[in-house]
């Protein structure tokens, strides 16, 4: 009798809350195959791009898109087990919650920095490759994820950045980028002599052909920019793909250097004037300058 008595209760139980499990478990498969197939959809348009980081950032955001669903519907049918099961769900509820709230009071700085680093992912600010200044440290950009950006700076140093700091992303190697040059020479020059020979040497570099293809556009000339205490500084930048501005800018200014030689045109170096002044009769006070030691 007690053996038929579980045989019937164990049926009626299947043919019930058996049946109701299985159905939230096959529900469950679908939801969970069906997100799969929407998070990739929906990032396809950037995995199509030619650029790889882009399509590194698509798969990122796809991958932690599908993360975050297949968490939240794994939960809400544990949650549906549960009740068929018959566990109270609401002691459970409260205990998650209470958990929750120390977790989350303890994580809460991992919180900040997996946001921004969403945010900062899907918006596309920084990629792997590129060279930033983020929290004050400048340097190329070896990984990006939820958690931090990872920076090697020009003498090998190696910084860790939590997303959580980024407040504001400085992005010099973004689509392209720009050198900017401050040419001193001597009041004496002149300074649209100085102008055409600037320009000249732009477009020798931009026939050279291993330079050619790293400048986008002709030097542009800004013009006399400031009087400084030894020279007058005429400004300009120029247009270049991303990484090659530095390159660039160096070569730019070696050959800028033989060529102001060659035309005798003066870099000057830092030197002071000095003015004794005069009172309104004309005289001035008497200078003592000390040469080897003697006093003239």
């Amino acid at each position: 009798m007690a053996v038929g008595s579980f045989v019937r209760t164990a049926t009626a139980w299947a043919m019930s809350s058996g049946l109701r499990i299985l159905l939230i478990v096959v529900l469950t498969l679908i939801v969970l195959k069906t997100v799969r197939m929407i998070s990739s959809r929906l990032f396809a348009a950037l995995r199509k791009k030619e650029d790889r980081e882009g399509q590194k950032r698509a798969s990122t955001l796809s991958s932690i898109t599908r993360s975050v669903l297949s968490i939240a519907i794994l939960i809400i049918a544990g949650m549906m087990v549960l009740g068929e099961l018959g566990v109270q769900i609401g002691p459970v509820l409260a205990a998650v919650g209470v958990i929750g709230l120390a977790v989350g009071f303890g994580a809460q700085k991992l919180v900040e920095d997996v946001i921004s680093g969403f945010f900062i992912i899907l918006e596309d600010q920084i990629r792997v490759g590129d060279v930033v200044l983020i929290a004050d440290r400048r340097g190329l950009v070896e990984k990006v994820n939820l958690k931090m950006v990872i920076l090697r700076d020009l003498d090998g140093n190696v910084h860790y950045v939590r997303n959580g700091r980024i407040d504001v992303v400085t992005n010099m190697t973004k689509d392209y980028s720009r050198y900017v040059f401050d040419i001193g020479v001597a009041y004496r020059e002149d300074v649209d002599e100085v102008i055409e020979v600037v320009k000249r040497i732009d477009e020798e570099m931009r026939k050279d052909p291993d330079f050619k293809g790293d400048i986008l556009e002709p030097i542009d000339i800004l013009g006399l920019d400031k009087f400084s205490d030894s020279s007058i500084i005429v400004k300009a930048r120029t247009k270049t793909k991303p990484l090659r501005q530095w390159a660039v800018g160096r070569e730019f200014n070696r050959r800028l250097k033989k060529r102001f030689d060659e035309l005798d045109i003066e870099i000057p170096f830092p030197h002071t004037t000095l003015y004794i002044g005069a009172d309104k009769g004309g005289k001035s006070q008497p200078l003592n300058v000390t040469v080897g030691g003697k006093a003239e």
